[in-house]
């Protein structure tokens, strides 16, 4: 036998039980009443009258004649009681109620004292029946709530305060579940509360964010119980104060404005126009080394003004004194990261710091020993973390003073760096050989079913790191390789390298363009003939569009890096992770429609140096074609340039740049020797799923509107949820969903404050959305 549980009653739900109740009688002795008299001398019901019409047909109100709202004089209420009226019927077996707005009790006693339009209902307390309390007093708003005799006992308070704010707060009153007010205590903040949204603290917010669309938005009760409630329990009056004290005192974050900053520190950006507020007062003065003003943006200002001025200034101090400076910077300027200001984006060179420290400490060990294979492991092991470090630092700013002070920073430590490995990595290539092979080492390779290979063109080493972390939060098993590009490490010659048919490309006379040849018909090996070559061979072609065919072989390009790169220069930083998570995106799509493997496969990486390359002198009289990084040189001409043998055909030879010099004025290139440009990764790619099975939830709690969910044990590759429907992803209410990285506890930020009180689930979810485990729980916690 199944029960059902009973709804939660709400206080209208109470008041209407109630007042139906008045109708019951014993039929043994009495005959039922002719109606139910609702005397109401200080008319305090009658805000919500409207509303109890429409969830009481068999309610009628004593006033002036609008039958539309079963309103009418006393004679016309007999006459519906008596069942005259067509137009106002009493539905039956509802016993008719008849509420009399600004009549007591005693003035219906007194028959011949009555009122003339009174008297027609005066008989009616005899036939009837009168909904009023044990003493015989009219029902008041205040005494329905804390009455034990008939009303619902609750915990009141009695002051002149909360009642007055009983009847302009009934309306939401009547709202409220009974059993949620059981243990509670109904004071005049209590009240003012619901008056004015039942969030103050997002109330006062939105106020400060914007006064006069918040003044706007409410009438003139939700408005005075909004003010009552910032003197109650914030100290100000909207009024006599205004917005700008209060924007300080929310700055100040003393008690109990500290409360508020928190709040406002979950989700600032709900917010928008509160810096601006801030900025409307002034920090007060210091008085010594526990003075705290983060909390105004122009502290946050003035921080930044000085971390940009150290940043500037590094260039002209040694490579030593350069890194000790930048490492003091990130330990001053840390504690920011963690304020307000860094989550709006106003603290961009603190965001910056802590990776230009991570890029001293890397570039404090040199790379500049050892064999060639020796300086690609040290690259592959720490040295490409100095890399990803100045593309991180780069990505963090946007106005043109904090870039030149970053890229102070990076020249001072990062650019001395770079040369002192790319001299020693072609030292070691003069004196033996370039690591990365000859044209007769490349054999045909075999491809099992259901293999695509993906091409990213110029993905470095670093960002392979990057894409190999982003693949692995998905659950899918990645497995990568170090190797070398062609020389020179531009598309055109590394590209075909890569291809499944590189055993089908040979080199010519080396071309200005640096393309080898296809074997069979001696056509250059551009992108057109490449894809032919490729399609001759029976792979297919796979876009975002077309899957092909998964029990075949596929060949893809997507995330042209390298593109991207000659387009912005340093602003690339800034789009990397995106061209990432497109790469991810399409590995999916490919898993999706049944592809078993993923082949990711690059030509070359690049340095990227924000002040610019060192330029390189080389005489236009030389050079065929003169890239960035590498010349084709004229046949005959005499020049002191380094000469390399070209992977396609050794008997062919081109000019590098010496160091991390550039031919041509560059900040972005590529096409020479350093572990930058000729170290790159593969990486082979298969999906792997997570048991549902493993994944059980141990608690969940609140701490306002942050969720922590912990597990009974962790679990690889799992990700936290927040949704209102547990099956339907699109309703998720999470800021952003969270990974648990292995770790048994989790949490996310519920952003929409209008959620706190309502039921959502929490879901565990794989790397696909796929649900694994969820739970109900209630915004802001249970209690």
């Amino acid at each position: 036998m199944t029960t059902t549980q009973a709804k939660p009653t709400t206080i209208a739900e109470s008041l209407i039980e109630e007042i139906r109740s008045e109708a019951n009688y014993n039929s043994n002795v009495q005959v039922a009443p002719a109606c139910i008299l609702w005397p109401d001398g200080d008319r305090q019901f009658e805000p919500v009258i409207d509303r109890l019409l429409s969830e009481m047909p068999e309610l009628c109100v004593l006033g002036d004649y609008v039958p539309d709202r079963r309103t009418g004089p006393a004679i016309w209420l007999r006459m519906v009681i008596a069942d005259r009226v067509d137009e106002t019927k009493i539905p039956p077996g509802k016993t008719p109620v008849i509420y009399l707005p600004g009549i007591r009790r005693q003035d219906l006693r007194a028959v011949d004292d009555c009122p003339e339009a009174l008297k027609p209902l005066a008989e009616l307390q005899y036939r009837g029946s009168i909904w009023s309390q044990v003493n015989n007093k009219d029902w008041t708003i205040l005494a329905f709530l804390s009455s034990k005799q008939g009303g619902l006992g609750l915990d009141v308070a009695q002051d002149n305060g909360t009642k007055n704010c009983l009847r302009p707060s009934l309306y939401r009153v009547l709202d409220e579940r009974v059993d949620l007010l059981e243990n509670k205590r109904l004071d005049q903040d209590y009240f003012n509360g619901l008056l004015s949204g039942g969030d103050p603290i997002k109330n006062l917010l939105i106020w400060i964010n914007d006064p006069p669309m918040y003044r706007n938005e409410c009438d003139t009760n939700a408005w005075n119980g909004f003010a009552e409630i910032c003197k109650s329990q914030f100290k100000i009056d909207p009024v006599a104060d205004g917005e700008i004290q209060a924007a300080y005192l929310l700055a100040e974050q003393a008690p109990p404005w500290n409360a508020v900053w928190d709040r406002y520190a979950e989700a600032p950006h709900r917010y928008p126009n509160i810096p601006d507020q801030i900025r409307k007062t002034s920090p007060p003065k210091s008085t010594g080394l526990f003075d705290d003003h983060s909390g105004w943006p122009q502290w946050n200002d003035s921080q930044e003004a000085d971390l940009l001025s150290l940043l500037s200034n590094v260039k002209d101090q040694s490579e030593q004194d350069a890194r000790k400076a930048i490492l003091d910077a990130d330990a001053n300027h840390r504690v920011r990261r963690e304020l307000v200001w860094a989550e709006l984006g106003h603290s961009p060179l603190a965001m910056a710091a802590e990776h230009l420290a991570d890029l001293a400490r890397i570039t404090s060990e040199s790379m500049a020993g050892g064999t060639a294979e020796e300086v690609a492991a040290a690259y592959a092991d720490q040295g490409y973390k100095a890399d990803d470090a100045v593309l991180s630092a780069l990505g963090c700013v946007r106005e043109d003073k904090e870039f030149e002070a970053v890229a102070a920073a990076i020249n001072a430590i990062y650019t001395p760096w770079c040369e002192q490995a790319a001299l020693h990595l072609q030292a070691q290539v003069e004196q033996h050989e370039y690591p990365g092979g000859s044209l007769a080492e490349l054999k045909e390779r075999e491809f099992a079913p259901g293999t695509c290979v993906l091409f990213v063109d110029g993905m470095r080493y670093d960002l392979g790191v990057r894409l190999c972390d982003l693949l692995q939060e998905r659950d899918h098993e990645v497995c990568s390789s170090r190797g070398w590009s062609t020389l020179p490490s531009v598309t055109a010659s590394a590209k075909a390298a890569v291809t499944p048919v590189s055993h089908l490309v040979e080199g010519a006379d080396v071309n200005e363009d640096f393309y080898p040849s296809i074997a069979e018909t001696g056509k250059i090996a551009d992108k057109y003939n490449l894809d032919k070559l490729l399609a001759d061979n029976d792979w297919q072609q796979i876009t975002k569009t077309e899957y092909g065919d998964p029990s075949g072989i596929g060949w893809s390009e997507i995330g042209d890096i390298d593109k991207k790169g000659h387009q912005l220069g340093w602003k690339v930083a800034r789009s990397l992770n995106s061209i990432l998570q497109e790469i991810v995106d399409f590995i999916d799509q490919l898993f999706a429609v049944g592809w078993n493997e993923v082949q990711i496969v690059t030509d070359h990486g690049f340095l990227l140096i924000p002040s610019g390359l060192p330029e390189s002198k080389l005489a236009p009289s030389l050079a065929v074609n003169k890239w960035g990084r590498c010349a084709a040189i004229k046949p005959g001409a005499n020049t002191q340039e380094k000469l390399y043998p070209w992977f396609w055909n050794p008997s062919q030879s081109f000019a590098l740049a010496s160091g991390v010099s550039s031919y041509k004025k560059r900040v972005y290139t590529h096409g020479g020797l350093s572990v930058h440009e000729c170290v790159i990764m593969g990486i082979t790619v298969t999906n792997a799923s997570v048991a549902a099975g493993n994944v059980q939830i141990k608690s969940v709690t609140w701490k306002q509107l942050r969720c922590t969910v912990e597990l009974l044990e962790p679990v690889e590759g799992i990700q936290l949820d927040m949704r209102t429907h547990a099956g339907n992803p699109t309703t998720s209410e999470a800021s952003k969903i969270k990974p648990f990285n292995d770790k048994p506890r989790c949490s996310v930020i519920v952003e929409d404050d209008d959620l706190v009180g309502h039921r959502v689930f929490v879901v565990i979810v794989d790397s696909r959305g796929n649900a694994l485990a969820q739970q109900e729980t209630v915004v802001g916690g249970d209690g």
